[in-house]
C-alpha cells in the first residue's frame, strides 16, 4: 500500500484488476466536437464503437441531432486536437468546440461543464434574482450560482447544446458586463440528475479493466431510498403546491417531493439515512402549514405502464429486456410475458419516463409502444368486477337450482333427516340417492363458484386480516368438510342409513352471496357515471416541442398522453385540450376549466399561470411545462376502509363456536336418555349445533355496516354532479347539512359580476380635456388591472373610442381594495389608431354645469358638473390616480365639495362610484352598477326558511352594501371589508354563531372560503376560489345553494337510515341465526341466513340509490304565494344592519333571525338599543368605528 497526494490505491496481486477510492482524481479530460456529415444512427454508432475502442479514450457519446459529440479520454495519452483528428479519419467533418479537465470520475459519462464567469454591474439582489431566472430557465442550463459580493457566476451547462461562451454572451445581453473566466467538468452534485439521488463517496468506485475507466455504484443509494406520504393542510391554491415544492426540494435529503392540492398530501422521496418522514414534516409545518406522516414505505407515488413489445422470440430476449429496464434509475419493477409479449414496468416519474424505457427497449433492437389504456374507466364503471361475479353468478345457479329443487323434495316434503327409512340407498345404506347428488352438484359449486372467496379471503389473512369473504369460506368449507368427511365414515364403518349431510349449504350461500355482489357493484358503476364522464374527458395525444437558447421552437412531436414526463414543454393550440397539468411558459390565453371545476367564464391564463389538464384552451397558443402526470394528476377514488371488519369477524367466529359448543351440550344433556338409539340421538344433535354455527357464520354481515356512508356519499355526490353540484368528496356533503349562517359575497355572487358603466359624472372643462382624452387616460390606466370594476371602465372605453390599443403605461402600482396609480403616455397616438374613421361622440358641446351627454352605443350618461381648467396635453405624461377617496388623499390628491357630494349621492343610489385624477386634480366620477341575480330574493328566503342565518359580506361601501341586501332581503351586511380581512371575519362569525359556509367566486373570498366550514364557489372566472372551495356550482345558480344544503341533509339522514338498518339487522339477525328463539319455534337454516346476508348489503345500496329521486329546488318552486308577500315588504318595511370593517357587533345574535317575524326585530333592537346609533333610514353603524371612518364612510371601493 503506498500514499501519494492523501490518495489511497490498491493494487491486486494479479494485476488485473486495480480498486481506486472515489476521492482519486485521475487525470482525465473531456473534449466538446462539433461533427458534419452524420445522416443516420449507423454513423453514431460507426464514430462511437471507432474510437471509443482506441486505448485511452474512456467514453464516447454522439448526438445526430444536435451533430456534437462528447469524448472523455485519457490526458496522458491523447490530446483535444487528436481526438478531432480521429474522429475526422473516420470519414466526418470535426472540429473543437471545447476542452475541459474532468475533476470527478463519476461524471465522465456527464454532457455537462461548469463555466465560471466575471459579472460587473451588479447593484443589488434584484439584478442576481434576475440574472439566475432569466438564464436559469434556458432548458440547456441545469443550475446557476450569481454571487453578488464576488461579482461571479458559476453556471453548469449541457456542453452537446452550448458553449461557455455562449452562457457568458446570454448574461452580456441582459445589460451587464460578463466575461467567461474558466470551464471545467461539473461536480457531481451538479451533473447528476435533478432528483437529488447522487452517491456518496462511500458508494463509489473506479475500476481499471483493460485500460478503461469504468464508473460503477454499489447500488446501495437505492436500498436506502424511502418513500412516505405525508398530509398537508392549510393550502388554497396552485401557487402553495409551487412554494411547498420548491423549499421542500432544497431540503437536504429529499430527492423529489410532488404535492397534490385536491387530495391535501405530499409524496415524497428522500434518503433515510440522512433526514426522515417526520422531519420532512416538521420542515413543511415550518413553511407555515400543518403536515402529518400518513404512510412511510408505500409505493403511491410510482408510476405503472404496460407496453406491447414487438419482436421477442424466446426467453432470452425477455431477460434481456427486463435487466436492461431495471438497470435504469428509477425504474422499480419489470417484468415481461413472453407468451403475450406484453410487459409491466414500475417506475419512479421524478427520475424516469415512459419515453426512457420506450427508448431503451428500441435501443435493444425490439419496438414498444403502449398498451390500449381503458383501466381507468373500467375501474370506475367496474365492469370487470360485473363481469367476475356474474361469471360466479351462474355457475352457482346452473348447480344451485337443483339443489333447491332435491331440497325441498328430500329435506321438506318426504322429511328424510328426520326419517331415514324414507331414503333412497344407492349400492349402499349408508350412500342415499339424495346425498350421492347433492354431492356431486356442491362440488364443482365449492371448487369453481367459490374460487373468488378463497382467493379474497387468503389475501386477507396474509395480510393478518379478516374480512367478510373469511366468513363465507369459513361457512361453505366447513359445510362441505364435515359433509364429506361424515358421509365418508358411514361408508366405512357401513352405518344402516345415510347420515345427515350440508351439501346443501355451499351451493345455497354462494348463489345468494354472488348475487348480492353483482348486484352491489353494478350499483357502485352507477354511482360512478359521472367520475367515468370526467375521466373520458382527457386528452389522448400532447404536442411536444423542443426550443433553443432563444425559445424559439426547433422541433414539434405528437405523442400519446401516457408518454408526457414532468418537465416536458407540451405546446397547445387554440381550441385544444390541455393534455396535462402544468405551468404556462409562453403564451397568454385563456382556458375553460368548467368540466372538473364548475367555471363557465374562461379562466385567462399567462405565463407562470397553472393549467389544469383536460381543460379546454380556447384563445391563443400556449407552451405549457408538465408538472404533474400520469397518477399524479387522476381523480381520487373513495376507499372503503374495512375497520369494521376487524373485530367484527373474529367475533362472529368466536360466537359461531360458542353456538357449536352450546347446542352439542344442551343437545346431549336434554335428548340424554330419550331415544333408544344413542347414534340417533347424537346425530341429531350434532347436526343442529352444526346447522345453527354455521347459520351464524352465513347471516353476520359486515358488509352493510362498511357500505352505509360511502355508498351514500358516492350516490350523493353523483347526483350532485348530475345537478350541477359539484361535491369534493364527503367532509362538505356531510358538513353542509350542520350549517347555520351562510355567508355571501357581493360582487360575483349575489350579483352577476359584469358590472357596467353607466354615469361619468365631469369635473373637467372640455376645453383643457375632452371626453375621449380622458376615457383614453383612465382606460388605459385600468387595461393593467383584472379587477371586474377595472374591467367594465376598460370595456367601456373600448366601445366608446372604437379602439383595441391603449396608451403606454409604467409605474403601475395597485392596491386591492383601494385603487391604481400609474404614469400614461402616448394618448395622442392611441386616439390616432382608432378603427373607424368617424371620430367618438365628444363633450366639447358640454360647457355649463349641469349640461349631459347620453352615448347611446355604450348606454352612458355623461354629466358635466362642472367646468374647472386643467393643464394636459395628449403627447405628455400624466399621473392617473384611480379608486377611493382616501387613496387619492394617500396619493396627494385633494378631494373638493362637489367632488365628494356627487361621490355620496351616487353612492347612496346604490351605485359603485370610484374616483379618478390626472396630474393630482379630480377629473370625473365614474358610476358602474352591477345587476342583481334575479333568482337571489328567492334563494336568500329559502335559506332563511330552512333556519339559516344569511349575511352579506363584502368590501363594497356601506352604502352600496345596503342597497344591494335590502333588495335580496339580507338583514345583516359586513362591509367594506378588505380582501386580507374576510378570513378573519368569518372566523369571528364561526366562534360566534358556530358553523358558517361561505359563498364567493373571486380570487379575494379564496382564504375565507378555505376558512369556512364549508366554501361553495360560484362559477366566476377564479380557479383560485374554485380550488379552495369544497362545493362548486357549475351553473352559477343561487339557489344551488339550496340544493347543496338540502342534498347534504338528505344524504345525511339516508346515511343514519342505512346505519341503522345494518345494525338492527346484525343485532336481531345473529341472535335467531344462533337458536335462542327456537324455544319459541322459530328457527332459519343456512341459506335462509345466505339470503339475508345478501339482501341486507343489497338493500343498503338500494336505499343510497333512492337519493337519485333527489330534485333540487328551482326558482319556480320558490316562488310560491308566501314568498311574493315577502318580496312586498322588502320595499317597505325591511330593515338592514350594517357594519364596517372588522367590527364585530351584532356576532352573537340569535343564529334564527328572522326579518319577517316582528318579535326577531323588536328583540333585535332592544337587544342592539344602547350600542348602536341609528339613522333615519333605520341604518345602524356600529359604535366601534371612527368618527373619521363614518366621515370617510363613502371613500371605500369595491373588493
Amino acid at each position: 500500500m503506498s500514499r501519494d497526494g492523501g490518495e489511497v490505491v490498491k493494487s491486486l496481486i494479479d494485476g488485473s484488476i486495480i480498486t481506486v477510492s472515489s476521492v482519486m482524481k485521475p487525470r482525465a479530460r473531456k473534449v466538446v466536437v462539433g461533427i458534419e456529415g452524420m445522416t443516420c444512427q449507423s454513423c453514431v454508432r460507426n464514430i462511437e464503437g471507432t474510437v471509443g475502442d482506441k486505448p485511452g479514450i474512456h467514453s464516447v457519446k454522439v448526438s445526430l441531432k444536435d451533430k456534437r459529440g462528447v469524448v472523455v479520454y485519457d490526458a496522458n495519452r491523447w490530446g483535444a486536437p487528436a481526438v478531432v483528428e480521429a474522429i475526422d479519419d473516420v470519414g466526418f467533418d470535426a472540429t473543437l468546440v471545447e476542452d475541459a479537465e474532468v475533476i470527478s470520475l463519476s461524471s465522465l459519462d456527464s454532457p455537462f461543464l461548469e463555466a465560471l464567469v466575471s459579472i460587473e454591474g451588479m447593484t443589488c439582489h434584484s439584478c442576481v434574482k434576475n440574472i439566475e431566472s432569466t438564464v436559469g430557465e434556458r432548458d440547456y442550463v441545469k443550475s446557476i450560482f450569481v454571487s453578488l459580493t464576488e461579482k461571479t457566476g458559476t453556471i453548469v451547462y449541457d456542453s452537446t447544446r452550448t458553449t461557455g461562451e455562449a452562457v457568458a454572451e446570454a448574461i452580456d445581453d441582459m445589460g451587464f458586463d460578463c466575461k467567461l473566466i474558466t470551464v471545467r467538468e461539473a461536480p457531481v452534485s451538479s451533473s447528476s440528475s435533478n432528483t437529488k439521488s447522487e452517491l456518496s463517496d462511500e458508494e463509489q468506485s473506479v475500476v481499471l479493466e483493460g485500460g478503461r475507466v469504468i464508473f460503477k455504484k454499489d447500488g446501495s443509494a437505492a436500498e436506502n431510498t424511502e418513500k412516505a406520504s405525508l398530509s398537508v393542510a392549510g393550502m388554497t391554491c396552485a401557487s402553495c403546491v409551487a412554494y411547498i415544492e420548491k423549499h421542500m426540494a432544497k431540503v437536504k435529503g429529499v430527492r423529489s417531493i410532488v404535492v397534490s392540492l385536491m387530495f391535501s398530501k405530499a409524496d415524497v422521496t428522500y434518503d433515510r439515512r440522512i433526514t426522515t418522514a417526520e422531519d420532512i414534516s416538521a420542515a413543511i409545518e415550518g413553511l407555515g402549514y400543518r403536515s402529518g406522516v400518513l404512510e412511510v414505505g408505500g409505493t403511491s407515488s410510482n408510476n405503472k405502464i404496460t407496453l406491447i413489445i414487438t419482436g421477442i422470440s424466446d426467453s432470452t430476449c425477455t431477460r434481456r429486456i427486463e435487466s436492461h429496464v431495471i438497470a435504469r434509475r428509477g425504474v422499480e419493477s419489470c417484468t415481461v410475458a413472453l407468451s403475450t409479449s406484453i410487459a409491466q414496468i414500475e417506475y419512479s416519474p421524478s427520475a424516469v419516463g415512459p419515453r426512457d424505457i420506450i427508448e431503451i427497449i428500441e435501443g435493444l433492437g425490439y419496438s414498444a409502444q403502449l398498451a390500449n389504456q381503458e383501466d381507468q374507466l373500467k375501474r370506475l364503471d367496474h365492469s370487470d368486477e360485473v363481469e367476475k361475479w356474474r361469471a360466479s353468478l351462474l355457475i352457482s345457479l346452473i348447480f344451485g337450482v337443483p339443489v333447491m329443487a332435491i331440497m325441498i323434495y328430500f329435506h321438506w316434503i318426504r322429511q328424510t333427516p328426520m326419517h331415514p327409512e324414507r331414503q333412497t340407498p344407492i349400492f349402499n345404506p349408508a350412500l342415499s340417492l339424495d346425498n350421492l347428488i347433492l354431492f356431486i352438484l356442491c362440488t364443482p359449486v365449492q371448487l369453481f363458484g367459490g374460487r373468488y372467496f378463497y382467493v379474497q379471503s387468503w389475501k386477507a389473512l396474509k395480510h393478518k386480516t379478516a374480512n367478510m369473504d373469511v366468513l363465507i369460506v369459513l361457512a361453505t368449507s366447513i359445510s362441505y368438510i364435515y359433509s364429506l368427511t361424515v358421509l365418508m365414515l358411514a361408508l366405512i364403518l357401513q352405518w344402516k342409513s345415510s347420515p345427515m349431510t350440508f351439501f346443501d349449504v355451499p351451493p345455497m350461500l354462494i348463489v345468494f352471496i354472488s348475487l348480492g355482489r353483482w348486484l352491489e357493484h353494478k350499483a357502485k358503476g352507477k354511482t360512478s357515471e359521472a367520475l367515468s364522464k370526467l375521466m373520458s374527458l382527457q386528452a389522448k395525444e400532447a404536442l411536444l416541442v423542443t426550443r433553443d437558447e432563444h425559445g424559439q421552437i426547433l422541433s414539434e412531436k405528437g405523442i400519446d398522453i401516457e408518454l408526457v414526463q414532468r418537465g416536458d414543454l407540451i405546446k397547445v393550440l387554440p381550441g385544444a385540450k390541455i393534455p396535462v397539468d402544468g405551468i404556462v411558459i409562453e403564451g397568454k390565453s385563456a382556458a375553460d376549466e368548467s368540466f372538473i371545476t364548475g367555471e363557465s367564464m374562461p379562466v385567462v391564463k399567462k405565463p407562470e399561470s397553472t393549467v389544469i389538464g383536460g381543460s379546454v384552451n380556447q384563445k391563443g397558443m400556449l407552451i405549457v411545462k408538465a408538472t404533474h402526470v400520469g397518477q399524479d394528476s387522476t381523480l381520487s377514488q373513495i376507499q372503503l376502509a374495512d375497520k369494521i371488519a376487524g373485530y367484527f369477524v373474529p367475533g362472529v367466529i368466536a360466537l359461531s363456536t360458542l353456538t357449536l359448543i352450546t347446542w352439542i351440550v344442551i343437545g346431549l344433556v336434554y335428548h340424554k336418555g330419550a331415544l333408544d338409539d344413542g347414534s340417533s340421538n347424537f346425530d341429531m344433535t350434532m347436526k343442529m349445533a352444526f346447522e345453527y354455527a354455521i347459520t351464524v357464520l352465513a347471516i353476520a354481515c359486515p358488509c352493510a355496516l362498511g357500505l352505509a356512508t360511502p355508498t351514500a356519499v358516492m350516490v350523493g355526490t353523483g347526483v350532485g354532479a348530475n345537478n350541477g353540484i359539484l361535491i369534493k368528496g364527503g367532509e362538505p356533503l356531510e358538513m353542509a347539512h350542520r350549517v347555520k349562517t351562510v355567508v355571501f359575497d357581493k360582487t360575483g355572487t349575489i350579483t352577476e359580476g359584469c358590472p357596467r358603466v353607466v354615469k361619468v359624472h365631469c369635473f373637467i372643462s372640455p376645453s383643457s380635456m375632452k371626453f375621449s382624452e380622458l376615457c383614453s387616460l383612465i382606460g388605459s390606466a385600468e387595461s393593467n388591472s383584472e379587477h371586474p370594476i377595472a374591467s367594465a371602465i376598460s370595456t367601456f372605453v373600448k366601445e366608446y373610442l372604437s379602439t383595441e390599443q391603449w396608451a403606454s403605461v409604467s409605474k403601475f402600482r395597485v392596491s386591492a381594495g383601494s385603487g391604481i396609480v400609474c404614469d400614461v403616455n402616448g394618448v395622442g397616438q392611441m386616439l390616432s389608431s382608432r378603427t373607424k374613421q368617424t371620430p367618438p361622440q365628444d363633450s366639447t358641446h358640454l360647457m355649463t354645469p349641469g349640461d349631459t351627454m347620453n352615448i347611446t352605443e355604450c348606454g352612458v350618461q355623461v354629466v358635466q358638473s362642472s367646468v374647472k381648467g386643467i393643464v394636459f396635453h395628449p403627447n405628455n405624461t400624466a399621473r392617473v390616480v384611480i379608486g377611493t377617496e382616501m387613496w387619492l388623499l394617500n396619493n396627494g390628491v385633494a378631494m373638493d365639495d362637489l367632488a365628494a357630494e356627487v361621490l355620496q349621492k351616487q353612492q347612496s343610489n346604490g351605485n359603485i362610484s370610484i374616483l379618478c385624477a390626472v396630474n393630482d386634480h379630480v377629473v370625473c366620477v365614474v358610476s358602474i352598477v352591477d345587476q342583481i341575480k334575479e333568482e337571489a330574493t328567492a334563494a336568500v328566503y329559502a335559506l332563511k326558511q330552512m333556519g339559516m342565518r344569511v349575511v352579506l359580506l363584502t368590501g363594497d361601501n356601506a352604502k352600496t352594501a345596503e342597497s344591494t341586501a335590502k333588495m335580496v332581503g339580507i338583514s345583516q351586511v359586513f362591509a367594506e371589508v378588505l380582501p386580507n380581512q374576510k378570513k378573519n371575519k368569518i372566523e369571528q362569525l364561526q366562534k360566534a354563531v358556530g358553523r358558517v359556509a361561505m359563498v364567493g367566486d373571486g380570487v379575494n373570498d379564496s382564504p375565507a372560503l378555505a376558512a369556512a366550514d364549508v366554501g361553495i364557489a360560484i362559477a366566476s372566472g377564479s380557479d383560485v376560489a374554485i380550488e379552495s372551495a369544497g362545493i362548486v356550482l357549475v351553473k352559477n345558480n343561487l339557489i344551488d345553494v339550496v340544493g347543496a344544503i338540502k342534498l347534504s341533509k338528505k344524504t345525511t339522514r339516508r346515511i343514519r337510515l342505512n346505519f341503522l338498518f345494518a345494525i338492527f339487522y346484525n343485532a336481531i339477525g345473529i341472535p335467531i341465526a344462533a337458536g335462542v328463539f327456537r324455544p319459541l319455534g322459530f328457527s332459519i337454516q343456512p341459506w335462509m341466513a345466505a339470503a339475508a346476508m345478501a339482501m341486507s348489503s343489497v338493500s343498503v345500496l338500494t336505499s343510497s340509490l333512492l337519493l337519485r329521486t333527489f330534485k333540487k329546488p328551482t326558482k319556480r318552486s320558490l316562488e310560491t304565494p308566501e314568498f311574493n308577500r315577502y318580496r312586498k315588504t322588502l320595499n317597505e318595511h325591511f330593515q338592514v344592519e350594517v357594519h364596517r370593517g372588522l367590527d364585530d357587533a351584532g356576532m352573537l345574535r340569535s343564529r334564527n333571525m328572522s326579518d319577517v317575524s316582528l318579535v326577531s326585530r323588536v328583540s333585535t333592537f332592544l337587544e342592539s338599543a344602547t350600542t348602536k346609533i341609528t339613522s333615519p333610514r333605520k341604518k345602524r353603524f356600529s359604535p366601534f368605528e371612527d368618527k373619521d371612518e363614518d366621515a370617510l364612510a363613502h371613500t371605500k371601493l369595491i373588493v
